[in-house]
């Protein structure tokens, strides 16, 4: 079962299994930062509101809102 960055919490290891949509405008932005099937991720933190969070992968530091991307399917690691 796949989770979604929502569930995740700092500290957390996750790996890419795809998206919900691929074609939508914010999937087709994150697979072009680099957030492609297979890319480990690590959230570094939450806002104190839990909005937005703040994700590492392939060195790089990333700000998301977990609303816009819930349709980020991750398998914990």
């Amino acid at each position: 079962m796949a989770d979604s960055i929502a569930v995740l919490s700092p500290g957390d290891e996750a790996r890419v299994l795809g998206y919900e949509d691929p074609t939508t405008p914010y999937a087709r932005h994150l697979l072009s930062l680099g957030l492609v099937p297979g890319t480990a991720l690590k959230l570094v933190r939450r806002a104190p509101l839990g909005d937005p969070v703040e994700i590492h992968f392939r060195g790089s530091r990333v700000v998301l809102r977990p609303n816009e991307a819930t349709g980020l399917l991750l398998e914990r690691i």
